[in-house]
């Protein structure tokens, strides 16, 4: 598998940025090895909180969070997916699937860093691909929180906005990373930041994971992944253990979304679930400092 690796440099002085790099090598699934970067935030013998991005973000987009969380005393690990961040990135979208990323995720924290006693939180294919993660080993989670992302089966009708935003990632000559996640928040992120969400990518042969992704989410039965996300729903139907719903009041492609875990999942029965106010689909961006407060009061009110 050819990969490329973003140069260092690109990542030197970003706003609000100061963690130090951790590095991990998984397999590739063909053969070869891919390079993960991850972030592992305060005490080492502590509960971990297992934080997972989306699409086309990468762990900077949890810069907000991170030290609210290790003010506490909790341990944070957050990846950066294959293909974002300062992982590896493939050069060639068909490198890529659904299938792959949640291995790929899945050797990182149960391989080589054997998390158990997870508090876990999933925004947008975070949560497509955490979830899968939590349905593979429930055991080694305490607790689920989610924001803006959903398990598609494949049934049911997408949003209008979300398919738009499908046939745009396939068909736009250029895929302008920074100003896209500007675009999905409320606020106007400064230069700086939209900066630091494009340094991952130099130019467009570094995309091909971040230009593939939406195509990946299941829109009818059919789809290679709706078997799979259909039985990781039977696991999470029988999910007892703590689940809390933070989906943000401004987001069109996720609207609706949070229903079917207030219908399906046990554990989120009985939990004071939030809607996070003033806050788009990126609403570790929107409201990061009150989405950590409450995944610090979701923890401590046990």
């Amino acid at each position: 598998m050819q990969t490329l690796r973003t140069p260092d440099i690109r990542f030197t002085d970003l706003k609000g940025y100061p963690f130090q790099p951790n590095y991990a090598e998984i397999n590739d699934a063909e053969g070869g090895t891919l390079r993960v970067h991850y972030l592992d935030e305060g005490p080492s013998d502590s509960d971990p909180i297992f934080l997972l991005h989306g699409e086309p973000s990468w762990s900077y987009l949890y810069r907000h969070m991170v030290p609210l969380l290790v003010e506490e005393g909790h341990r944070v690990i957050v990846p950066d997916l294959v293909g974002f961040g300062k992982s590896d990135k493939p050069v060639k979208q068909t490198d890529y699937s659904y299938a792959r990323h949640v291995e790929w995720v899945r050797e990182l924290i149960f391989d080589h860093l054997n998390l158990n006693a997870i508090t876990f939180f999933g925004q947008d294919w975070g949560g497509l691909v955490g979830l899968r993660l939590v349905a593979l080993a429930p055991d080694r989670y305490a607790r689920v929180v989610v924001g803006n992302t959903g398990l598609p089966t494949g049934k049911g009708e997408a949003t209008e906005a979300f398919l738009a935003w499908q046939k745009f990632s396939q068909t736009t000559p250029e895929f302008p990373v920074g100003n896209l996640i500007n675009s999905a928040c409320i606020r106007d992120l400064l230069p700086e930041e939209i900066a630091a969400y494009d340094a991952p990518f130099p130019d467009d042969t570094y995309k091909a994971g971040a230009r593939i992704f939406p195509s990946f989410v299941p829109t009818s039965p059919n789809d290679p992944a709706s078997a799979d996300n259909i039985a990781a729903w039977e696991v999470l139907s029988e999910f007892t253990k703590p689940f809390l719903i933070a989906f943000s009041d401004s987001d069109p492609v996720t609207k609706g979304g949070d229903a079917p875990f207030h219908a399906k999942v046990p554990g989120a029965q009985g939990q004071k679930h939030v809607t996070v106010e003033n806050a788009g689909h990126f609403l570790q961006e929107d409201k990061g400092e009150e989405l950590a407060r409450t995944i610090n009061e979701f923890i401590a009110s046990e």
